[in-house]
């Protein structure tokens, strides 16, 4: 008499295929979380080279000179200290470039909400002879340099009179490419029968627009403020051809001509990355507050 052999061991007839052997089991298990345990290594190596820069900037935003000089990558200051940071806003002109930042940055976020949903819109819904080259010509200025377009925008700013004013460092950045590309995908997501039954009901082009499909797509909104605010925040080289009047001088050109010691001699290295760090406080708040809304799917749209 022959033993019956266990189920686990048995060909599964159904289906042609026998189990694996336990031993292979536990091999392949092994073998799997030997690779994760390496894949998990290598990202938390490329997090902490990331991340290490920023942490010196914050570390030595505190420290005093002499200690940013004898022990620069120290994230822990020998005397903590908050002289580089009661300099920059008392005898620098900080809090002024801050101002000037802020202007700029509330302007051109609420300029590129309003004309890149518009263009977005027009792009998506609206058909007009000529769309598809207008929608080329757009990915291609996505795809030329900003820095090629520097002479060109001095030229036709200095021939509109434009240059050193806010009208100069706002007006070029009210609308950019990729904000018409991201509002573009948004609407043509949502589904077009809640325009149609709008229009049926008597309401014109702009205010089915406006009162409808805009406030449905406040998760590309949101991701458009969010990009726009830190682009203008962060934004040098439109304010390095549109102004050269100190008193329009914002954050990035500031901290800029302080990086190049334009305050006195030394290395100044707690002053200048104090500026840094105070520098992305505003961007980094925006971001963690609407972080959660940042391009999720669009608000009570109905499906067809």
């Amino acid at each position: 008499m022959t033993a019956t052999a266990p189920l686990s061991d048995r060909i599964d007839v159904a289906g042609g295929t026998t189990p694996a052997p336990a031993g292979r089991r536990h091999h392949r298990g092994a073998a799997f979380w030997a690779s994760t345990g390496v894949l998990y290594l290598v990202l938390i190596a490329i997090a902490v080279i990331y991340i290490f820069p920023f942490l010196i900037n914050i570390a030595t935003a505190f420290k005093t000179e002499a200690d940013a000089a004898v022990d620069p990558l120290s994230l822990i200051p020998k005397t903590f200290s908050l002289a580089a940071i009661q300099t920059l806003f008392t005898n620098s002109d900080f809090p002024l470039w801050v101002k000037n930042s802020f202007i700029v940055a509330v302007f051109v976020t609420a300029g590129r909400v309003f004309f890149d949903s518009l263009a977005g819109y027009a792009l998506a819904r609206i058909p007009f002879r000529g769309r598809s080259v207008v929608f080329a010509a757009l990915i291609a200025v996505m795809a030329v340099p900003s820095v090629v377009l520097m002479i060109p925008k001095f030229l036709v700013l200095n021939q509109l009179g434009m240059y050193d004013s806010y009208a100069g460092m706002i007006v070029p950045l009210l609308v950019d490419a990729a904000g018409v590309f991201i509002m573009k995908n948004f609407f043509e997501s949502i589904p077009a029968s809640v325009e149609e039954q709008a229009s049926i009901d008597g309401a014109g082009t702009f205010r089915i627009f406006w009162s409808i499909v805009l406030p449905m797509a406040r998760p590309a909104l949101i991701t458009i403020i969010i990009l726009s605010f830190q682009g203008s925040w962060n934004e040098l080289s439109q304010f390095i051809i549109s102004t050269q009047n100190p008193a329009l001088t914002t954050l990035t050109k500031g901290v800029a001509n302080l990086a190049s010691g334009s305050l006195s001699a030394g290395t100044q290295y707690p002053l200048k990355l104090a500026a840094g760090a105070i520098m992305t406080i505003p961007v980094a708040v925006m971001f963690f507050v609407f972080q959660r809304h940042i391009m999720n799917s669009s608000d009570g749209a109905v499906k067809e």
